[in-house]
């Protein structure tokens, strides 16, 4: 089983991710996760990355389609993803989906998590206290909410037209996420 989770920064998705992939055994690809790495290994590409993300924008698709097809073709991984922070575009999304069948894989089901900006705002603020992430402002936050919002649209409607996607209401708390989300992928 093949899922993508979507929302905007601080909407929970690591939170859920973790959940899904303890309950289900399946192997969590972030891209955010994976470029922060970057970042903190001070990498070129690290260097490169952290301009990028602190200007708002997003990263490249040549960057993060390189580091997806390197899981995608893992055999260890194979029919076990969830993809957490990608795709971001709709040209990140055709690229997945033909990453995938080259692998004879396809997405399943695809998650959405639905908040507002103001809960965003509330939780980039409560998580800046915990885990001191760099891009964790709130003037990073709104234009970050912004661009989530405005380059998934098209993707979230793509997957919507494939009948994949489920919006789950994010403002809730991580329990009640957490089992809608079961629910959910027991239907698949």
């Amino acid at each position: 089983m093949n899922i993508i989770i979507f929302g905007p920064p601080g909407a929970g998705k690591g939170t859920q991710s973790n959940y899904i992939v303890k309950k289900y055994n399946l192997f969590q690809l972030s891209t955010g996760e994976f470029l922060r790495k970057e970042i903190k290994e001070n990498t070129e590409i690290g260097n490169k990355i952290s301009s990028i993300i602190n200007s708002g924008s997003l990263v490249s698709d040549s960057i993060v389609s390189d580091l997806i097809e390197k899981i995608i073709s893992n055999k260890k991984y194979h029919n076990r993803i969830i993809f957490d922070g990608y795709p971001r575009s709709l040209a990140q999304a055709k690229n997945l989906d033909n990453l995938l069948k080259k692998n004879n894989q396809k997405i399943d089901i695809v998650l959405k998590l639905s908040v507002s900006l103001e809960t965003v705002k509330k939780r980039i603020t409560e998580r800046r206290a915990l885990e001191k992430r760099p891009d964790d402002n709130e003037q990073i936050a709104i234009r970050r909410y912004e661009t989530y919002e405005k380059s998934t649209e098209p993707v979230i409607e793509y997957y919507k037209k494939m009948n994949l996607l489920k919006v789950i209401d994010g403002e809730r708390s991580i329990d009640q996420i957490n089992k809608e989300i079961s629910d959910i992928i027991a239907l698949i």
